[in-house]
């Protein structure tokens, strides 16, 4: 059992220590008080509905037969799948709901532990089990149920996905928890037949891959002419990661578009109206894209939202796009970023930290995450 999941049920008797969960997760105490819809969670409380949910999962047999890493990712994630739905919970029209907690939860969850130390490949498993705890309770019902089902294969173990959806089902109180786990059996069957229960989707190259996420209807199986023109290498991580550091020592030839030195030349705070910052740093992106000319756009562009904004331009080019993805740990990040010439103000990161998505596979042809770079640098590459 790794150091940072000591906390997670060991054999031969898996028990669940709730008392040594509570102190490594405070924030677990406050579901509690956060009421649930009794048509879909009679049980009570999301604190009750979480501890069944682990309890069975704990006893399950396909958990217990998985190598210890796998058992605690699934563990990990069945406990903080609901984290969020304090903060979602509401009543509309008589009803309770927690509509947005599993992404939420993905945001909460990913600070939570990489504040503790989780490595990052397998801080993300635990993090899209959460983001998608809720996939394989509908997916047999959504219109686009492959490409959801290609999608979630990029960032998480469908498999996986689906014993946290089995327990989630199960530790519960509900009028609809046989319809539940049917789909669950059902999305398990489908990832199977579609190759991506326990891997990935395969696509016949990045370049179809990229393109067969940026718009419906495609055939995954196409394999698309590479008609690009030139790569583009987007930088990603919060400030004090060492984007810059990875950036002079990497591609030290390549052009470099940075926010943070528009922002100085132009004067604008980072706390204050980045849209001039932004207009100018896509002018100078278009007369780089239009000279086939790779560069580097070098930002935080901490969460999709940001980064599919640039990429929209990219790829409206023809470019080829990579994003390197930059990590340090709290300790770390938080000091490099006061070792800066221009440090960035903690709220400013905490805001950040509030929107934090790591890129994935579904974005660019290329994704590398690189974890405490410029020391002992662990690079992931996809």
């Amino acid at each position: 059992m790794s150091e940072q999941l000591s906390w997670c049920p060991s054999p031969p008797l898996y028990r669940v220590d709730w008392e040594s969960i509570e102190q490594e997760f405070p924030i677990t105490r406050r579901m509690a008080n956060c009421p649930q819809d009794s048509i879909h969670h009679a049980e009570g409380d999301v604190l009750t509905h979480t501890q069944m949910v682990v309890e069975t999962l704990a006893s399950d047999r396909r958990w217990r037969d998985l190598p210890p890493l796998e058992r605690e990712i699934a563990f990990a994630a069945s406990l903080l799948h609901d984290i969020a739905k304090p903060d979602c919970t509401r009543t509309e029209d008589g009803r309770i709901t927690s509509r947005g907690h599993s992404r939420r939860g993905a945001i909460t969850a990913r600070s939570l532990l990489w504040g503790r130390g989780m490595p990052i490949d397998v801080r993300e498993q635990v993090v899209n089990l959460i983001r998608h705890h809720q996939i394989p309770f509908f997916l047999i019902d959504k219109p686009e149920s492959q490409r959801t089902l290609f999608e979630v294969s990029q960032r998480v173990r469908c498999d996986l996905l689906a014993l946290v959806a089995m327990a989630d089902a199960l530790g519960r109180v509900s009028e609809d928890q046989q319809k539940l786990l049917d789909n669950i059996s059902l999305f398990r069957e489908f990832a199977e037949e579609q190759n991506c229960l326990r891997v990935p989707r395969l696509f016949p190259s990045g370049h179809s891959r990229f393109l067969y996420f940026r718009k419906e209807g495609r055939d995954p199986d196409y394999l698309a002419y590479d008609d690009t023109i030139c790569v583009v290498v987007m930088m990603s991580g919060l400030p004090g990661a060492g984007k810059d550091c990875w950036v002079a020592l990497n591609l030290p030839d390549l052009p470099v578009i940075s926010l943070d030195e528009l922002r100085r030349e132009m004067k604008v705070k980072p706390s204050l109206n980045q849209g001039p910052v932004v207009s100018k740093a896509r002018e100078m992106a278009r007369e780089f894209l239009r000279k086939k000319q790779p560069f580097i756009w070098n930002a935080t562009n901490i969460s999709r939202q940001m980064r599919e904004l640039a990429i929209n331009l990219f790829a409206a080019y023809n470019a080829r796009v990579r994003i390197v993805y930059i990590e340090a740990s709290e300790d770390h990040l938080y000091a490099q970023n006061r070792e800066r010439a221009y440090s960035v103000p903690a709220e400013v990161i905490r805001k950040l930290i509030d929107r934090w998505e790591v890129p994935d596979l579904t974005e660019a042809h290329r994704v590398d995450w690189i974890e405490e770079f410029p020391n002992a640098a662990q690079v992931i590459k996809f």
